[in-house]
């Protein structure tokens, strides 16, 4: 998919490269990444994020694998929620109202064993999970987003209170390695929450749009931008991702698209 379809239609160097004089390059950067990572797994060890157990070599059990439920054919064109039947395009969320964003994805169905994988991730200091997150997403959606031509990929923010008390932004942990893994840019402080808004899982539909509404602001110029990537945990009604991307509309940016771990189901 080359554009939008509207329903109607400084190299970064270590502290030894900078006292040697030299600074690290892509590659050698990627190897320190590397190598970092297989030291945190001798330390804290992968645990399969749906029973637990201790991993070395994989990063979800195989029996537990096959609990999970991806999104898959047929969804929804716009926000990519899991329809029916084929005979429907759109779900009727998409059908009844208008979306800030272009396009839509997400990697789980919100059922069964995911929603606990997605609440310990969010609320458990589960952040081990994020790489298993991040590789199945990327397999999924890594060409979907180079077809696209994003140039930028950023996370919904928490408000300051939220993650001060939450300690880390799951969005941004998901986001990030994400980025690393597709090779995408990637600005975690592109947007910033001015508001504490309640929690969204307690409120209706129309309470979640109020409860959204100038809750967002641009941190950053991107007047030079396009097309950006939303990354987020989990999409419900679209009232989060409409409110941002409408934000970054107002700042120049044409076409704005996102991608989530799970997702609901769609009529």
């Amino acid at each position: 998919m080359a554009g939008c379809e509207k329903k109607s239609g400084k190299c970064r160097t270590d502290r030894q490269g900078q006292r040697a004089g030299k600074p690290v390059g892509k590659r050698g950067m990627e190897s320190l990444q590397k190598g970092y990572r297989k030291a945190l797994l001798l330390l804290y060890p992968h645990r399969c994020p749906v029973c637990g157990s201790v991993l070395r070599d994989t990063l979800i059990c195989p029996e537990c694998a096959g609990k999970l439920r991806y999104v898959t054919q047929p969804f929804c064109y716009s926000c990519g929620k899991p329809v029916e039947s084929t005979v429907h395009e759109y779900c009727m969320d998409c059908i009844r109202k208008k979306h800030e964003f272009c396009q839509g994805r997400a990697v789980f169905r919100y059922q069964g064993a995911v929603r606990g994988m997605l609440y310990r991730y969010k609320y458990g200091n589960r952040r081990d999970y994020t790489e298993f997150f991040a590789l199945e997403a990327a397999r999924l959606y890594g060409q979907w987003v180079r077809r696209l031509g994003i140039e930028l990929a950023a996370p919904i923010p928490l408000s300051k209170k939220r993650r001060k008390k939450r300690g880390y932004n799951q969005a941004d942990l998901f986001g990030r390695r994400f980025a690393q893994l597709v090779g995408l840019d990637y600005d975690a402080g592109l947007l910033v929450r001015v508001r504490n808004t309640a929690p969204q899982k307690q409120l209706s539909a129309s309470e979640r749009k109020n409860n959204l509404k100038n809750a967002f602001k641009m941190n950053r110029n991107v007047v030079n931008l396009k097309r950006i990537l939303l990354i987020d945990d989990i999409y419900t009604t679209g009232s989060t991702i409409d409110a941002a991307a409408l934000v970054l509309k107002q700042s120049g940016v044409e076409d704005v698209f996102y991608l989530c771990i799970s997702i609901g189901q769609g009529g």
